[in-house]
């Protein structure tokens, strides 16, 4: 379970109910109009926007940000393919059968198998930039889609801000009314914004940062196995691994690799 969501879900809604209920506020904002305005509009501009095909998806990506999938940390991949170089000096390729129901990701675990089978190098480098290729296009739509409403929402707050002013102007003789519309002007703009910078944006940015952790995993585990393919000394598959490591922190995941391995 992914505590740092639910803290920081917490955080958020308490701060914005706190700051609501000293000015006396709250009753004010709950606004079916507004609401359906701010949220029905930004549903339909994603579904015109995103195909089918991509929304299926959001499910699992919004269960992802309570439960995210348990992934190695890179050391330990790097650790798994030194003993596996070891054991295929030591015993032979085939003695890795019996490792593929223990590997710590199901790209090892495939790869392992396509070894098993016969495959050669350039079949599997071939197979395995395809996949990295497709996870990464599919984890970036699947972002992409939550980034786009966090686009929408607060576009359709300034539209219920408009119809609502319309409103007051239609009714400015009417004070009664005049309220009523001012207050669905003012709650469409609180529901855009609130909706795009607390949901829509983090989520966007959450899934983002597990996509980059993915992606070094299939880096990694993908430079591992053509180098058991080829038959590399432990001692250089530690280096080519750890180089590309190297290689990843400069290119700027040191932060993010941090961050993954102190969570």
């Amino acid at each position: 379970m992914d505590f740092m969501t639910i803290i920081g879900a917490a955080v958020g809604i308490g701060v914005v109910l706190f700051i609501l209920s000293v000015g006396h506020m709250i009753h004010f904002l709950l606004n079916p109009e507004a609401i359906i305005l701010i949220f029905g509009g930004t549903l339909g501009s994603v579904l015109i926007s995103y195909p089918w095909s991509a929304i299926r998806h959001i499910p699992g990506a919004l269960s992802m940000m309570i439960f995210p999938p348990k992934r190695p940390q890179p050391q330990l991949l790097i650790t798994t393919f030194v003993a596996l170089a070891e054991k295929a000096k030591r015993a032979g390729t085939q003695s890795l059968a019996g490792e593929i129901a223990n590997a710590p990701h199901p790209f090892l675990a495939d790869g392992l198998q396509m070894m098993l089978d016969g495959l050669d190098e350039d079949t599997m480098k071939d197979r395995f930039e395809r996949d990295i290729v497709s996870t990464r296009y599919r984890h970036q739509q699947v972002s992409g889609i939550f980034r786009a409403a966090g686009t929408f929402a607060p576009i359709f707050g300034l539209l219920g801000t408009l119809i609502g002013v319309v409103q007051v102007l239609r009714n400015i003789t009417n004070p009664g009314a005049m309220g009523a519309s001012m207050a669905v002007a003012m709650t469409a703009s609180f529901y855009g914004i609130f909706s795009a910078n607390f949901l829509f944006l983090p989520i966007a940015t959450k899934l983002n940062f597990y996509s980059d952790e993915e992606m070094l995993n299939r880096e990694l585990i993908s430079k591992g196995m053509l180098a058991l393919v080829r038959g590399d000394t432990p001692w250089l598959v530690s280096r080519k691994l750890e180089g590309y490591m190297s290689f990843y922190l400069r290119r700027g995941g040191a932060k993010k690799y941090n961050k993954s391995a102190a969570a």
